[in-house]
């Protein structure tokens, strides 16, 4: 995609929170959005799960978009001539600050997890049994109840 086309729809995020970011995103018709989406939340777990960053605290600090490769094409034109064509690529630069610097994510991180995977296998497997459900057999009453009174009740036309 073109860098200028990316650059309009990354302008409107920059300096903003997470999460405004990404509902203004979700919402933007441009076609450079959703991989601007994608990269954002791409950071986004990132920081929280390699970082314990807390996701309210981030911000979109800067966003750069740079020229890419262009792939160069050549379309037929008439009498035999031919014109090029520049598919143009962009590349994206993102960095992630915190508001408040050092505010880190509680620990409930995998190494709880781990543990409390060996403790639901042995004790809470048992409490986790399906409850059991009861049918009655027969008809029930009062499924229909005004149902019928009412069809038979209209005059026909």
């Amino acid at each position: 995609m073109a860098p200028r086309k990316v650059r309009a729809v990354v302008n409107l995020v920059k300096g903003k929170s997470i999460t405004e970011a990404l509902g203004q995103l979700e919402v933007m018709a441009k076609r450079s959005s959703s991989p601007v989406t994608k990269l954002l939340k791409s950071a986004l777990s990132n920081a929280e799960n390699t970082y314990d960053m807390v996701r309210d605290n981030l911000y979109i600090k800067s966003f750069l978009v740079n020229e890419g490769v262009k792939l160069r094409r050549f379309k037929p034109k008439g009498f035999g001539r031919v014109s090029p064509i520049e598919k143009k690529t962009s590349h994206l630069e993102l960095v992630l600050a915190e508001r408040t610097p050092g505010l880190k994510r509680t620990v409930s991180g995998r190494k709880n997890k781990e543990e409390k995977q060996g403790h639901l296998d042995t004790v809470e497997k048992q409490e986790m049994k399906k409850p059991e459900v009861k049918t009655e057999l027969g008809r029930k009453s009062n499924v229909l109840s005004g149902l019928g009174k009412k069809i038979f009740r209209r005059k026909a036309i």
